[in-house]
């Protein structure tokens, strides 16, 4: 469900708390637009935050990567970043989230040109789960909810190559409502590397080669399989990183090799 428009341009570059749809029975969805100087019209990179699904917010980044300053670095080379929100899954189960990023893309979409945003660059971000959501909403996503470029932090891409497929409580069975075990069918439709298809936009992975928590080859397979279909595919392995790149110091230059990717297959007229 569309949600309210946002409000006239004022002199400040933030849009703050605008709500993107209301589903009944939930909280509303927000996001947090933050545009760079100028008229415009500006390329927009959604960030869509991790947690396992479980937990997180729009307003949060990853600790490590707080301190490095990863909106202004966009703002200053001319991109508008949207933090989106989505329902958790205490609150829903999937597709849920998915469609919640989809309402957020919907929603920039629709109120474009009042916000001085160029509709045919919209990027996609996300870490973590969020990069699942990332990587989903690039695959799925045509018309007013298409992605034209996506980058995947160190995302959950292979829901089905996790150890505990049989554990009730782990974030891919509280995310599809059972053990992955149990119901592949319907975990392989929500999984990035089973959605590949030739028609999905360039990618960007970074992940780290210590990642305990998402392992790093699933970040490899994922790429390789983009490839393998005639997507544009690469990959940055950041080396003795766990996850959310804890153990590297070099995050700055993670985020702006981000936008290099971005410019390079996004250009501006």
């Amino acid at each position: 469900m569309t949600g309210y428009p946002p409000p006239e341009p004022r002199p400040t570059v933030t849009y703050a708390d605008c709500t993107v749809a209301v589903v009944p029975g939930f909280r509303p969805l927000h996001l947090d637009l933050h545009l760079p100087p100028g008229d415009g019209p500006f390329p927009v990179l959604l960030w869509v935050h991790g947690g396992g699904w479980l937990e997180g917010s729009r307003v949060g980044l990853p600790p490590p990567v707080a301190p490095h300053r990863f909106h202004q670095r966009f703002l200053d080379r001319g991109w508008a970043v949207a933090d989106v929100d989505y329902r958790l899954v205490l609150e829903a189960q999937y597709p849920a989230q998915l469609l919640d990023v989809q309402a957020a893309v919907r929603w920039l979409r629709l109120w474009a040109e009042r916000l001085r945003l160029d509709p045919a660059r919209f990027a996609a971000l996300g870490e973590s789960a969020g990069g699942h959501l990332a990587a989903m909403a690039g695959l799925t996503g045509s018309g007013d909810t298409a992605i034209q470029a996506v980058i995947n932090w160190y995302g959950a891409v292979d829901l089905l190559a996790f150890d505990d497929l049989d554990d009730p409580a782990s974030p891919p069975a509280m995310l599809f409502g059972g053990p992955p075990s149990g119901r592949r069918e319907f975990v392989a439709f929500g999984d990035p590397l089973h959605r590949v298809h030739p028609g999905a936009p360039p990618f960007l992975t970074v992940h780290g080669t210590a990642d305990l928590i998402v392992p790093v080859g699933q970040g490899e397979a994922f790429t390789q399989a983009l490839r393998a279909a005639g997507v544009r595919a690469d990959l940055l392995l950041v080396p003795g990183a766990d996850h959310c790149f804890e153990g590297y110091d070099d995050i700055g230059g993670l985020i702006e090799r981000g936008i290099d990717f971005l410019d390079d297959v996004l250009p501006g007229k």
